[in-house]
């Protein structure tokens, strides 16, 4: 007798406890896998947003598809640097300014901290003043640049030209501002912030201002404690709502890109599919090997602001010229396949990276960084995040400039100790910007070196850089003092940085996106600016509706 099979077709129902039973009731959004419990039920339980799809595109900021490319140099090192040897990397897919950051986005940035710090009360006064780009780098012994000196960063004229003068730490200071001011949007659209809170910042009608990481540890210490009087329409019934991380409002921050991640971008080789620019054999970041457009279109033109040899700015006006002599106003040239403007010539750009001359591809060749120091937010007695109010922390930088280390209503952050790092296989301390990179102090050995060097900051290093000392005596005044010593046998250290791309100051041989130069994280030139970069969650491509690997589309 044949055995009868019996298919047995349930049909919906609601079983005590909030426990939801239904036909294809796994692959409902709003029902768990894990338990069957309803996800985001009026009753309370978890809450997640189930309706995400994918990240959204923040404000300035092009999508850039991850992928493998051959970093560093493959042509042949005419300067004998040594520092850019070839290596195979993965990137991940991530997002970078179109443009470089302008006169005018910076000069946003200047008014939105004197206005909410004024310079004037002596609690915030570095904090302005310490944002403020070096003009004076214009300046030149044997040149009149003074209009530039005196207009360059303020004049409509120049509102959308790179902003230049801007040391590393400034840069970086600017993401995490604009991290903040952004977040303020997207929380306002999504209701989670009234619509003039952040006007009422600048106005002086709230106290304090937005971080997003203390609005996402702490959100009731947020605007000064006085985030419940400027909550937004999803407050209900007098009581807040706060965003979480699961909620999908928070943008990751805003951050300047890796070298990595600048020089695959710039080499944008999603445009070709030739074997010898997948090798590394893209020689700038437009397709050919020369400077010059040879399209019918635009014949002859040149295809970004640099040096073309010496006293020769721009080429002879209205003829050959590549439309500047300083730096060009952003999109004058244009963009690479990724859509990025000026990835070659007009200013060069600061990188997240710590130098050196030594690329580790054996420990790692995904997404490759030197420069990581591993933080973590300091908790209180009370078991809460710290979230810092008063006590600004200012950091009186080599070259005499005093910056805010953090700004009021930030959390205090502290470096990650032996709770965090006993037996861990990847990482065993917080600062990781000298590990493997040929210092004795990188090898396990350590101990066994000499320590005769009087200077603690460059005992058993290998890069013995000067140390030049600024102190700020009891009255104020700010004392420097010079690094005399003969036997210094590098600059190189833990402060010096990375910055890639040719300048309009440079010769065409630095165009090349595998050049890399490095200069103190505390100066600032009249060639060197910036664009900022984000971090992509979840999938690699933007391509929506993609079939899974194995299946037919229907």
């Amino acid at each position: 007798m044949k055995k009868q099979f019996i298919k047995v077709v349930l049909s919906c129902a609601i079983v005590a406890g909030g426990f939801s039973s239904c036909k294809n009731s796994s692959s409902s959004k709003n029902v768990s896998r894990a338990t069957g419990w309803n996800i985001n039920a009026k009753e309370g339980g978890f809450q997640y947003n189930s309706d995400f799809k994918e990240q959204e595109t923040a404000p300035g900021l092009v999508f850039v598809e991850g992928g493998t490319f051959t970093k560093g140099q493959v042509q042949d090192d005419v300067m004998h640097e040594w520092n850019n040897t070839p290596t195979s990397q993965h990137v991940q897919s991530f997002y970078m300014d179109e443009t470089e950051v302008t006169n005018v986005m910076y000069l946003e940035y200047l008014d939105y901290l004197k206005s909410v710090y004024p310079p004037e009360n002596p609690k915030y006064v570095h904090i302005y003043t310490g944002a403020l780009p070096d003009t004076l780098v214009w300046r030149n012994r044997l040149g009149f640049n003074e209009t530039m000196t005196n207009n360059y960063l303020r004049h409509p004229a120049y509102a959308e030209y790179p902003v230049v003068g801007v040391n590393w730490i400034q840069a970086t200071q600017f993401a995490e501002w604009r991290t903040d001011r952004v977040n303020e949007v997207m929380l306002e659209r999504e209701g989670y912030l009234s619509e003039d809170a952040k006007y009422k910042v600048i106005n002086g009608e709230a106290e304090g201002g937005f971080s997003t990481e203390a609005y996402l540890n702490r959100p009731e210490s947020v605007y000064n404690g006085q985030i419940d009087s400027l909550q937004g329409k999803k407050k209900r019934d007098s009581v807040s709502v706060f965003a979480k991380r699961s909620s999908g409002v928070i943008l990751p921050e805003y951050r300047l890109p890796t070298e990595t991640e600048w020089e695959y971008a710039a080499q944008a080789q999603i445009g070709s599919r030739e074997y010898n620019n997948y090798r590394g054999r893209k020689k700038y970041p437009w397709e050919g090997d020369y400077t010059r457009n040879g399209q019918r279109v635009g014949r002859g033109d040149q295809l970004a602001n640099f040096k073309q040899g010496k006293g020769d700015y721009g080429g002879i006006a209205g003829w050959s010229d590549d439309g500047a002599d300083i730096t060009a106003e952003v999109k004058s040239y244009k963009p690479n396949d990724f859509g990025l403007y000026d990835m070659a010539g007009n200013v060069a750009e600061w990188v997240a990276d710590v130098y050196r001359p030594i690329v580790d591809d054996e420990v790692s060749d995904f997404n490759y960084f030197r420069g990581n120091v591993y933080m973590k937010t300091a908790i209180g007695k009370d078991g809460k995040v710290n979230v810092i109010r008063d006590s600004i922390v200012y950091d009186t930088l080599p070259n005499g400039k005093v910056v805010a280390v953090n700004l009021p209503g930030e959390i205090k952050m502290v470096p990650v100790d032996e709770e965090e790092t006993f037996l861990r296989t990847n990482f065993s301390s917080s600062d990781n910007r000298g590990y493997r990179d040929g210092e004795p102090g990188s090898t396990r050995f350590y101990d066994r070196f000499s320590d005769e060097d009087e200077d603690e900051t460059n005992k058993k290093k290998m890069y013995d850089s000067p140390v030049s000392k600024v102190q700020v005596d009891s009255t104020g005044n700010i004392i420097r003092a010079y690094d005399k010593s003969n036997n210094r046998t590098s600059l190189i250290n833990d402060e010096v940085r990375v910055f890639k791309g040719g300048s309009w100051r440079d010769r065409a041989y630095w165009l090349d996106p595998a050049q890399r130069r490095y200069l103190p994280q505390y100066m600032s030139t009249d060639y060197i600016g910036f664009r900022c970069a984000m971090s992509r969650v979840g999938s690699k491509s933007k391509t929506k509706n993609k079939t899974p690997r194995g299946k037919k589309a229907k």
